[in-house]
């Protein structure tokens, strides 16, 4: 089963920034571990980077948006072009027409020819009459097609600048997000070969100092990450497994914030066996819920946490093909004692679906 949930981002990118400030490292099933400035820093810099990159599609969204609005005022004005183009052509067949009805008419002939080849004065006034008139429709007619022309240009001039904004702005924000992306992209691999060598030693790196967002959850329970696809449920089988699947998989990028669904308390950080780096979390019904596969931890052993707090980042340590949260409720704190956790969660009101 496959499903996705989007949220509104709740973390601004100026929280992410604020320095890492180091805590009390902890190691496997609570032993010191030797966790580092430097170590503390790279996470730190995911978490501003992933930020970074959400804002950056947020604009690069918007952009697309105005890019898409104004490729219609682009089409709406070559739907204009097109109009006067026909008006002009017309314009120019009428100025033709005329001066081919002057000419037949006599309108090139000097005045004084027409008064010496005049039969009668009256029909002399006649010829100036009717020569007069087509000189007018003439003069109007140029000046008709000049305006005509001038527009053209000026219409054609202005979708031809649309038109370039409109490619020059896409370009730009394309430009942006990739390079935001790539930057995250190198942090997030750095940050997991960090991750993968606390596994390999069996040690953890030590708890790092996010700074926590300013967010406000009225609800006691949240999901674990905020933005997420669904992969691999409760229950599913197959070579990967022993046995069966013994909780929730959310399909996230390296580095994503990971969040305690509930108010409790850390009883255990540790760094080795399947589960690679994983933290396992005691809540006040006696419930206990863990998160697996990460990268790093921002929490100690035996810290208390409130629901949605950040307590580590989203990794692939471990026995695990791919960067994701293996998120397991248990009654226990010991694997083999998981239940379902979607309709767990699902009873306390947060709806994975």
């Amino acid at each position: 089963m496959r499903s996705s949930r989007r949220r509104p981002l709740l973390v601004p990118v100026l929280v992410c920034a604020a320095a890492v400030l180091a805590a009390r490292p902890t190691a496997a099933d609570g032993e010191p571990g030797d966790g580092s400035a430097a170590e503390s820093g790279l996470s730190t810099r995911v978490a501003r980077l992933y930020e970074e990159a959400a804002v950056a599609t947020q604009k690069y969204e918007a952009g697309q948006q105005e890019a898409e609005a104004a490729r219609g005022k682009a089409r709406k004005l070559e739907e204009l072009l097109g109009r006067e183009r026909r008006e002009t052509a017309a314009l120019r067949d009428d100025l033709g027409r005329i001066a081919r009805a002057q000419y037949r008419e006599g309108g090139g002939l000097p005045v004084a020819a027409q008064i010496i080849l005049a039969d009668d004065p009256e029909q002399m006034l006649r010829g100036q009459h009717a020569f007069a008139q087509a000189q007018l429709d003439l003069d109007t007619a140029l000046g008709r097609s000049r305006r005509a022309e001038a527009r053209l240009a000026a219409d054609e001039s202005r979708a031809k600048s649309a038109w370039q904004g409109v490619e020059r702005r896409a370009a730009e924000l394309a430009v942006l997000k990739k390079g935001i992306e790539d930057k995250l992209d190198q942090a997030r691999w750095e940050l997991q070969g960090q991750a993968d060598a606390s596994v390999a030693a069996g040690a953890c790196r030590g708890a790092v100092r996010l700074v926590q967002p300013a967010a406000h959850f009225s609800q006691s329970w949240v999901a674990p990450v905020e933005t997420y696809t669904l992969s691999a449920s409760y229950g599913s089988g197959g070579a990967r497994w022993a046995n069966r699947h013994t909780g929730q998989d959310f399909a996230v990028p390296i580095g994503t914030p990971v969040r305690a669904v509930g108010e409790g308390r850390v009883v255990r950080v540790s760094c080795g066996g399947p589960f690679g780096i994983e933290i396992v979390l005691r809540h006040p019904d006696g419930y206990f819920t863990q998160y697996a596969h990460l990268a790093a931890v921002t929490v100690d052993q035996g810290e208390r946490v409130t629901a949605g707090q950040w307590i580590g980042q989203s990794g692939t340590s471990g026995n695990s093909t791919g960067p994701h949260l293996h998120f397991e409720t248990r009654v226990t704190d010991r694997a083999g004692s998981a239940v379902d956790p979607v309709p767990w969660l699902a009873a306390r009101g947060v709806s994975l679906g």
